[in-house]
């Protein structure tokens, strides 16, 4: 019965919405579960290949035939029904029944559905020992909610069956001790199909909060999961739906619903990836255990599935044009980075450039400049010497006409010219075509043949080196104030911008 409640709740479907509190914790749970999964199947394929191998050596033990034949059950039924039949072939008596009730309980799900009935029908119930009863009722129990289930869209045949279930139920509960879990899940899952969901809820409680329960948890938290849906509780809906499938997957049984049921119910919250994930592993089930009436219930859920799979498909696409997307953006970002530190290092080198040419330049005044003193230091010297001799020898009337006619500070201003520009032009080379481009047409400065610069360009040379005061220029070239005056007025007067003139001859760069 519980398995037609099942497919009925699959057929109607899993409500969406958000969950509460527990079912997500439950929800973790289950995941960490289904990692351990091959874990769990491969401890309970050992149990089976002991048995198996026990088996061999003992072919005609029926007790040890049984025991393999149940160990196959929820598992792997096509090997649960080729063990059952060894049991009905090779045995007699209350045996051969055992084995042909057990049997026609499994019968359905490989698609059997007459034969199941006309061979469990073909016992004769008075002839069942009292201490089989219990197997006996819980097969015919198990028989007729399958059929009903088959028959889930004709509500006669439906009826029929589901009816002759709650009978054999009624009947297995009259034969279990009342003190058994067996008893408390079957008779809370008896107060469930009659509309008693109240009484139901404690009696599965109890058994899914026991050691005890631990055989029928995966059932009671199951049917614990329906009376839920029947309140409206979303929450406990999926909570418990969780804890049935952990149950099944740490029994190893793969002939569930519930984590189908869950899937949809996931999907339907909008949790694809989870959801992809549940009912994966639940279709996977159905095939693995060989139950083809699972397999057409879980075909269900594939639609399902491929929504799931292509939402995820169409997710990673999106994730993927987003990350090409960031990726441009970034290839973007580091070119133009790389374009600006490419100019930032353009410009660190110009100044770096600019930085040499102004050491250069320095050095070049400092050589320059100890020229310079070393000459004056040289023609001071050589004035000395003629000073003495021609006083030494009474000539102080010559020496008196040698001063004062100024050849000598003609001579020296001369060489001081020649030396001053050759230095300036050294460290200005373009200094003569720059001035003449401040200059108008008809009065830019031509030079004389040999000559380097003439007195209006050492003005300009002069104040270009930052002695821009009148005096001092004077001083230096051993001219009047009013001729260095009259010298500035009419450079000004032949200038393009007389405004600007004396300020764009500063700007003049020393690379011009």
């Amino acid at each position: 019965m519980r398995r037609a409640l099942l497919i009925l709740i699959l057929i109607v479907g899993a409500t969406g919405g958000a969950f509460g509190r527990r079912a997500p914790e439950a929800f973790k749970e289950l995941d960490r579960q289904l990692d351990l999964r091959n874990e769990y199947l491969d401890m309970r394929q050992s149990r089976i290949d002991s048995l198996a191998l026990k088996h061999r050596g003992a072919p005609g033990n029926s007790s040890l035939l049984l025991e393999l034949s149940e160990a196959f059950i929820g598992f792997d039924n096509d090997s649960a029904l080729k063990y059952l039949t060894c049991g009905v072939d090779k045995t007699e008596g209350v045996e051969k029944m055992r084995f042909t009730w057990l049997r026609s309980s499994l019968l359905p799900l490989a698609g059997f559905f007459q034969k199941a009935e006309d061979d469990f029908q073909s016992i004769v119930p008075d002839s069942v020992p009292l201490h089989l009863l219990p197997s006996y009722y819980d097969s015919g129990r198990q028989l007729y909610s399958y059929l009903s289930a088959f028959f889930e869209s004709y509500p006669g045949p439906k009826a029929l069956y589901a009816s002759k279930a709650l009978e054999f139920q009624q009947k297995l509960l009259d034969v279990l001790p009342h003190d058994s879990a067996e008893y408390k899940y079957n008779l809370g899952e008896y107060y469930l199909l009659t509309g008693s969901d109240v009484r139901a809820k404690v009696l599965l409680q109890e058994i899914l909060d026991t050691p005890a329960g631990e055989k029928f948890s995966a059932r009671a938290a199951h049917h614990l999961a329906i009376i839920s849906r029947n309140e409206g509780d979303n929450d406990s809906y999926a909570y418990y739906l969780a804890r049935s499938a952990i149950a099944d997957l740490k029994s190893a049984t793969r002939e569930v619903a519930s984590l189908q049921e869950l899937g949809g119910e996931v999907h339907a919250s909008g949790d694809i990836s989870r959801a992809h994930r549940y009912l994966a592993v639940a279709v996977e089930n159905a095939v693995e255990c060989g139950a083809p009436l699972r397999m057409i219930e879980s075909s269900k859920s594939l639609p399902i599935i491929e929504r799931a799979h292509n939402a995820h498909i169409k997710s990673w696409r999106r994730n993927t044009y987003w990350i090409m997307a960031c990726m441009a953006v970034l290839l973007l970002g580091l070119g133009a980075t790389l374009f600006l530190l490419h100019r930032e290092m353009k410009r660190m080198s110009a100044l770096q450039n600019k930085l040499k040419a102004a050491n250069y330049a320095k050095e070049i005044y400092i050589s320059r400049f100890l020229e310079l003193c070393s000459i004056y230091m040289d023609k001071l010297n050589q004035f000395c010497k003629i000073s003495t001799r021609k006083i030494a020898a009474g000539q102080t009337d010559e020496l008196f006409r040698m001063v004062k006619s100024g050849k000598f500070v003609e001579e020296q201003s001369k060489e001081f010219y020649d030396v001053f520009d050759n230095a300036f032009l050294h460290i200005y080379p373009g200094f003569v075509d720059e001035v003449n481009t401040l200059l108008l047409p008809e009065s830019k400065i031509e030079l004389k043949e040999g000559e380097k610069m003439n007195t209006d360009l050492r003005i300009l040379a002069f104040m270009r080196l930052g002695i821009d005061e009148s005096a001092k220029i004077a001083q230096v070239l051993n001219y009047s104030l009013n001729t260095i005056y009259a010298y500035r007025n009419r450079l000004k007067a032949r200038a393009i911008n007389r405004e600007t003139f004396e300020a764009d001859v500063m700007k003049i760069d020393s690379n011009a």
